[in-house]
């Protein structure tokens, strides 16, 4: 037996897909008679069963508590671990997002398991150890990850790399309610107040579509040029380390080795010339579109198209020009 344990990230009380795309990954992944399930832990979350069962989850374990309301990576870490360690889960699956590379890594080490991040392929050995490939050395090369023992080996997958399951609107799961073990008076460190800046629309590590945009730009009130293609374009907002440490946009919004990694359908990198750095967090995309007036920029060496030119003469006609063939 491999069971497949995947914690079910949520934001706002809302499934977020990367737990889908790796709910898909545990049932490619699943022999026969292997169960695929998944962990959700927050408060209020009932609703959000479905669509776990519907993505592929044979089980349910709901950890509902109003102070599960705010992340907290010791509760969390406790409660998938207990979850992991109840049904002799094989795997612990989870997005490599800003969550998942704090509690993966914990989850691994309260388990004493193996742990492999940003994987971005997944398979057995008939050992039932775990064969992961991810990228190493700011994405220059793909090293194969091997686990040295089939228990408990946590992974996080890089999003938007990983397909979703069709989703089964006629599946059926068991739902298990999880007693909460954790002291909450006792732990380390405890959320207090979660204040929100003002982000892009559409959730950068989740985006099918990001526009970016980099020192080119010359000043942060031009990146209303980037927003204004982004929001032609159904898109997320990203920028390079150089605009962030300009103070032109928040942490939150940088691509790089520093910042997120991305692997949108689609990116399209803005007076960005392509340090090896911001390469390493947006080469994945499968498509990447670059404008950049220097034409021996690095960018233009992984870019699948090129536009040669000033941005502040190319932005305004693609936007025009995007906005017509949707109105169209």
């Amino acid at each position: 037996m491999a069971d497949i344990l995947v914690y079910a990230e949520q934001l706002k009380g809302k499934i977020k897909h990367v737990a889908l795309e790796a709910l898909g990954a545990a049932t490619r992944l699943a022999k026969e008679g292997d169960q695929v399930a998944a962990v959700l832990i927050g408060d209020g979350l009932a609703s959000q069963v479905a669509a776990l069962t519907a993505g592929g989850a044979q089980k349910v374990y709901l950890a509902e508590d109003p102070e599960l309301r705010a992340y907290s990576s010791e509760a969390y870490a406790n409660i998938v671990v207990d979850v992991a360690k109840g049904m002799n889960a094989s795997v612990i699956l989870m997005g490599a997002t800003a969550m998942g590379k704090d509690l993966g890594p914990k989850v691994a080490a309260k388990l004493a398991s193996a742990f492999v991040g940003d994987c971005i392929g997944l398979d057995f050995q008939d050992n039932g150890c775990l064969v992961a490939t991810r990228p190493m050395y700011a994405g220059k090369i793909i090293s194969t990850v091997v686990s040295r023992h089939p228990e408990f080996q946590v992974a996080t997958l890089r999003p938007n790399v990983f397909q979703a399951s069709p989703p089964d609107a006629s599946a059926e799961a068991t739902i298990e309610h999880c007693s909460i073990s954790t002291d909450f008076s006792s732990l380390k460190a405890k959320i207090k107040e979660v204040v929100a800046t003002v982000a892009s629309k559409v959730e950068l590590t989740e985006a099918q579509i990001i526009v970016s945009g980099g020192r080119g730009l010359k000043a942060p009130e031009n990146f209303k040029l980037i927003e204004e293609l982004a929001e032609a374009l159904g898109a997320a907002v990203g920028a390079s380390r150089a605009a962030v440490d300009a103070g032109w946009k928040p942490h939150s919004y940088q691509v790089g080795l520093t910042g997120k990694t991305v692997s949108p359908l689609l990116y399209i990198a803005c007076g960005i010339s392509g340090a090896i750095q911001h390469q390493a967090g947006m080469s994945s995309a499968k498509y990447i579109v670059a404008i950049n007036n220097d034409p021996n920029a690095p960018i233009f060496k992984i870019a699948n198209y090129g536009i040669v030119g000033d941005l502040f003469q190319v932005l305004p006609i693609l936007i025009e020009e995007i906005k017509k063939v949707r109105v169209g």
